[in-house]
C-alpha cells in the first residue's frame, strides 16, 4: 500500500510498529548474550575502540606510525586486555563527550581535564597528569597580569576545553565585560602560532602545550595561571555496567606501581622546562648559521652507527654549540669534546677536525651503548648511554646499583635519574665501587640533549638524508 502524506496508520498497527521496532533496537543493543559485560564484549571483538584528539600532549602521527602519550598509555591498556586498539578522531574537540556518552566509543584518551560539569555527563578514571590552564602572550608585548587586563586585547580559546568554562565563570562572577572568541575549527597549536605571530593577543593552553610549543616559538611566555592544578584522565561512559572502569582503575593502580606511568610521562615531559627564551634563541639562529656545515657528516656518522643523526647533532650542540675549537679547561676538545682516552679509543688521530670528532663521538656513545644490558628496551637505553657518555660508564653503574637497592628499576631512566645525583653525597658514595661524581651532572646533560633533540625533530622531521647531501668524509678506521 503507497501512503499518501497525512495518511495515518490506525492506531493498533502504530502500537505494533513501535514495539517491533524497540524490540529490535534492544536485541542489537545487547546481542545474543544478555549476560555478558561491557570488558567482555571488548574482548570478544578482540578492539578497544578509544576516541583522541591530534596534539603532541595526547596522540599525534609520525613517520614510524603515531604516538603520544595517550596512543601509549592506551596501548598498553590494549596489551593488558589482549586486544587490538582502534583510534577514532573526530573533527572537534567538543564530538569527544557525546561520543563517550553514546556509546561509539569505549573511551576517550585526549588530554581531558576533570571538571565538574564534564562529571554530570560522563564517568572518569584516575588522574594520571597533572597540568594547569595558562594565559599566553607575547614576549615584548605587554604582558597581562589579570583576568581583567585581557580586556585590552583579542582572546581566543578552542571551543569546548574546560578553559571556556574558567572563562564563563570569571565573566558571570567578577567580569562582565571579558569577551573572547570560543574557536570550532582551529587547535589550540594553531593559536599558539597565532599568538607567536601577533595575530591575536592572548589564549589560554595547559602549561605541558606551552612547554612543548615553546622549543619552536621561544617568545611565547606564560603571563599568568588560570587555574590552580586541574587533572587529566580517561572518561567513560556512566552505565551500571562498571567492568570498563574497575578494568581502568586496576590499569592505572598497577602502572602507577610498577613504574610504567612515570616512565611514560618522563618520556614526553621529562625535559620540556628546561630551557629559557634565550638559549632557545641562540639553538634556533645555530642551526641556521652552524649546524649546515656539518649536517652531512652528522648524517653519514649515524648512517655508520644506527643512531638518529638528530640524537648527535643535539650532543655536538651541548658539548660545543656546534664549534669545532671548543676546548674545555679540564682538556677535552673538539666539536665532540673527547678526551684524550677516549679519541684514542676510537682511534681518532685529530680531535679538531669536526668531521673525525663527529664520527669519534659517535663511535664512544656505540661503546657506552652496548655496554648496557641488551634487555634495557629503547628510549631508555640510550638516555642510559647518553649519561655514561657524560659521566663515565662506571659511575652509571654505580647509579644503577643504588637505583636497584632502592627497590626502583635500574633499567629506566626516570627512575636512574632520581639516584644519580646521590653520587655526590658520601652517604651514598662511599657504598660505590668508582667513589664521589657530579650525580646531577649527567642529568642535566640528558635531558638538555633530549630538548635539543626535540628541537631539530621539529625542523627536521625527515628520517633519511639524501645521498647527496651526505659528502665524502675521511672517517677513522673505526667507521
Amino acid at each position: 500500500m503507497i501512503r499518501r502524506p497525512g495518511h495515518r496508520l490506525p492506531a493498533r498497527l502504530h502500537r505494533a510498529a513501535r514495539w517491533f521496532l524497540l524490540l529490535l533496537g534492544a536485541l542489537l543493543l545487547t546481542g545474543c548474550d544478555d549476560d555478558s559485560t561491557l570488558l567482555e564484549r571488548i574482548r570478544e571483538r578482540g578492539e578497544l575502540i578509544v576516541a583522541t584528539r591530534v596534539s603532541e600532549t595526547t596522540w599525534y602521527p609520525t613517520a614510524n606510525g603515531p604516538t603520544g602519550i595517550e596512543h601509549d598509555l592506551a596501548q598498553v591498556f590494549a596489551d593488558r586486555l589482549g586486544v587490538e586498539v582502534r583510534f577514532v578522531v573526530p573533527d572537534r574537540f567538543t564530538d569527544i563527550l557525546a561520543m563517550v556518552q553514546q556509546g561509539e566509543v569505549d573511551i576517550a584518551a585526549a588530554g581531558i581535564t576533570v571538571t565538574e560539569r564534564r562529571k554530570r555527563r560522563v564517568a572518569f578514571g584516575p588522574a594520571y597528569q597533572d597540568v594547569r590552564a595558562q594565559v599566553v602572550y607575547r614576549r615584548g608585548e605587554k604582558r597581562p597580569r589579570s583576568v581583567a587586563d585581557l580586556a585590552d586585547g583579542d582572546l581566543e580559546i578552542v571551543a569546548g576545553r574546560s578553559h571556556e568554562a574558567l572563562l564563563h565563570d570569571h565573566r558571570r562572577r567578577e567580569y562582565p565585560k571579558l569577551e573572547y572568541v570560543a574557536n570550532t575549527d582551529d587547535t589550540i597549536e594553531t593559536l599558539l602560532e597565532w599568538v607567536a605571530i601577533g595575530f591575536i593577543d592572548y589564549t589560554i593552553a595547559d602549561s605541558v602545550q606551552l612547554e612543548l610549543t615553546r622549543r619552536r616559538h621561544p617568545e611565547l611566555q606564560a603571563a599568568f595561571d588560570l587555574s590552580g592544578k586541574e587533572r587529566r584522565a580517561w572518561a567513560l561512559s556512566k552505565s551500571e555496567d562498571d567492568s570498563l572502569r574497575d578494568e581502568v582503575d586496576a590499569f592505572f593502580a598497577d602502572i602507577n606501581r610498577d613504574g610504567t606511568l612515570n616512565s611514560l610521562l618522563d618520556r614526553y615531559y621529562g625535559h620540556t622546562d628546561n630551557f629559557t627564551y634565550v638559549e632557545i634563541r641562540d639553538f634556533r639562529r645555530a642551526v641556521d648559521e652552524r649546524l649546515p656545515r656539518y649536517l652531512g657528516a652528522f648524517r653519514y656518522a649515524a648512517a655508520a652507527t644506527g643512531f638518529d643523526w638528530r640524537l648527535l647533532a643535539a650532543i655536538g650542540y651541548q658539548e660545543s654549540r656546534w664549534q669545532a675549537d671548543a676546548v674545555s679547561p679540564t682538556g677535552v676538545a673538539g666539536l665532540m669534546m673527547l678526551t684524550h682516552a677516549a679519541a684514542r679509543q676510537v682511534d681518532i688521530a685529530n680531535r679538531d677536525d669536526p668531521f673525525e670528532s663527529i664520527a669519534g663521538g659517535a663511535r664512544y656513545l656505540t661503546l657506552v651503548r652496548d655496554k648496557i644490558p641488551q634487555r634495557v628496551p629503547e628510549p631508555d637505553r640510550v638516555w642510559l648511554a647518553l649519561a655514561g657518555y657524560n659521566v663515565g660508564f662506571g659511575h652509571l653503574e654505580d647509579a644503577r646499583i643504588l637505583t636497584q637497592r632502592a627497590g626502583a628499576n635500574p633499567d629506566r631512566w626516570a627512575d636512574v635519574k632520581r639516584h644519580l645525583p646521590l653520587l655526590a653525597e658520601e652517604k651514598w658514595y662511599a657504598r660505590t665501587r668508582h667513589g664521589k661524581a657530579r650525580g646531577a651532572e649527567p642529568v642535566r646533560y640528558v635531558e638538555s640533549v633530549r630538548g635539543w633533540m626535540d628541537m631539530l625533530y621539529d625542523q627536521f622531521p625527515d628520517a633519511i638524508a639524501p645521498a647527496s647531501e651526505i659528502p665524502a668524509i675521511a672517517l677513522p678506521p673505526a667507521l
